[in-house]
């Protein structure tokens, strides 16, 4: 299907941005394949404000994604990877859009807009981890152009977790 990606807008996230998260992630099927399920208001006002520093110390973070409108109707963006198993060290780029905005090319849009900003920021590489079965991420790591690079055993899930690279800035500065 060849059809033109929907306008989106990113901004850093606010601390109201945190309420819509909360609302638009409390949807099971949203969370399907985030370890943990939906999470309480906390945990947004949380990562919203660890959003802001990265914002501040690295020139990107996970962004509030607005629709024609200037709703908000997810988050996407880049972070250092925050675990300790994985691709320990890398930039994960991720996006999570609420259920009654899937299928409209939104994650496409804006993961297309996170890796224009990552690499005017410097980023040499992103990684995306995202769990078997997750066939909605796997096809908008598949339009970004990443290639599947290795798995991980996954701390918590008897499964492994897929990760997924792709380089930004070659080391001459051109990228690949």
């Amino acid at each position: 299907m060849n059809r033109s990606l929907p306008a989106i807008r990113l901004r850093v996230p606010t601390h109201e941005d945190a309420l819509a998260w909360h609302r638009l992630f409390a949807d099971p099927e949203v969370m399907e394949f985030f370890a943990g399920g939906p999470a309480a208001l906390s945990v947004y006002e949380e990562l919203t404000a660890r959003q802001r520093r990265h914002d501040a110390e690295l020139g990107y973070c996970l962004w509030t994604v607005l629709d024609e409108s200037g709703e908000a109707i997810g988050f996407t963006g880049a972070q250092p990877w925050p675990r300790d198993w994985g691709p320990v060290g890398a930039t994960e780029i991720g996006w999570r859009i609420g259920r009654a905005h899937w299928g409209k090319g939104y994650a496409t849009a804006a993961a297309h807009e996170t890796v224009a900003r990552v690499r005017a920021a410097g980023v040499p590489e992103v990684v995306a981890v995202v769990r078997p079965g997750n066939e909605r991420s796997i096809a908008v790591v598949r339009r970004l152009g990443m290639r599947a690079a290795e798995s991980y055993p996954h701390p918590v899930l008897d499964e492994d977790s897929l990760c997924f690279r792709l380089t930004l800035n070659s080391p001459t500065g051109d990228a690949e």
